[in-house]
């Protein structure tokens, strides 16, 4: 089982530590967004440039997130923001587009990345090929 420290401080910007994710899960990448009011619309969040710094992300204090193949996705979102005061969310790569995992967020790290690379590697089947519809 992979166990990963990621460095968290103020002199880093969030394409650092995108980077430092994704070489663990190449599957899988982190957004940043501008922290929310309590109960604001979740489609309202403003996403945080990747040449930004942490300190303007609203990183609280230095330190560093220990990431392993079991840790759930909402686990580290929630670490993110309880220890860090950073708003992350966990996107996987789905045949060639990013989506939210917000629906499975009960899953691990290594399952999200897991089946993103199920999804890469199924060879897609063109129309003629399809079951038929009728």
């Amino acid at each position: 089982m992979k166990k990963v420290k990621l460095d968290i401080s103020k002199s880093r910007t969030i394409h650092d530590l995108q980077q430092d994710f994704t070489n663990c899960y190449s599957f899988l990448k982190l957004e940043f967004y501008k922290p929310t009011e309590a109960g604001a619309s979740v489609r309202l969040r403003e996403r945080i440039p990747h040449s930004a710094l942490l300190r303007s992300a609203g990183l609280k204090d230095n330190g560093y997130v220990e990431i392993n193949d079991d840790m759930t996705v909402g686990d580290l979102e929630k670490k993110f923001f309880d220890q860090f005061g950073l708003s992350v969310q966990v996107s996987r790569n789905s045949g060639g587009i990013w989506l939210e995992t917000t629906m499975t967020d009960n899953w691990s790290l290594q399952k999200q990345n897991d089946y993103g690379r199920e999804i890469r590697q199924t060879p897609k089947k063109n129309i003629s090929q399809q079951d038929e519809l009728y």
